[in-house]
């Protein structure tokens, strides 16, 4: 379960965060709401992609075995099968929920220069920078998991943020509004 809430920050905040700089333009309102709107239906989407996979999958795994057994029980009454859907059903919530989390990281900036009358560009840049320091978190505690450099890990991660960002910016750029 653990991985799809890391999974679920990760596409939050780096969907999210594509969106506020796309919408950087846009009134403050407009970018908190475009990101909390984004944010939360990237939410639902992976709630139901994550369950509708995983039972997929658990699925193939209970007639794998059914197949292999002598006598053909009907595998769908057992605690295995409860186990399973309890199983998917907390990583299709987990990474739903997670998702919803890491999307509102780029957007509290906003939130903050709404109510403090801060510019647009000052929420921008901390929208990045928070989001890069989440990605950087995220990385050393997986590369601490899997005994690797904590260091070298965050910044592997912190590098797929700065790309988002920079290529969310070219786009940005690029088309005219």
């Amino acid at each position: 379960m653990r991985r799809y809430i890391f999974r679920g920050l990760i596409d939050g905040s780096l969907s999210t965060l594509g969106v506020v700089i796309g919408a950087q333009n846009a009134s403050i309102g407009i970018i908190i709401a475009a990101g909390i709107g984004g944010g939360v239906a990237n939410g639902l989407s992976n709630i139901l992609g994550a369950f509708t996979a995983e039972k997929s999958e658990a699925e193939r795994k209970l007639m794998e075995i059914q197949k292999a057994m002598v006598v053909y029980p009907e595998l769908r009454k057992t605690e295995l099968y409860k186990d399973m859907l309890k199983s998917t059903i907390l990583s299709g919530i987990s990474d739903g929920v997670a998702t919803i989390v890491g999307s509102v990281i780029p957007i509290i900036p906003f939130i903050i220069a709404l109510f403090l009358g801060l510019s647009k560009t000052y929420a921008l840049i901390w929208a990045v920078i928070l989001t890069i320091l989440l990605l950087f978190s995220i990385g050393g505690y997986l590369g601490k998991l899997s005994k690797r450099n904590l260091i070298l890990s965050g910044i592997k991660m912190a590098a797929a943020g700065i790309s988002t960002a920079i290529i969310c910016t070219l786009i940005e750029r690029w088309i005219p509004t």
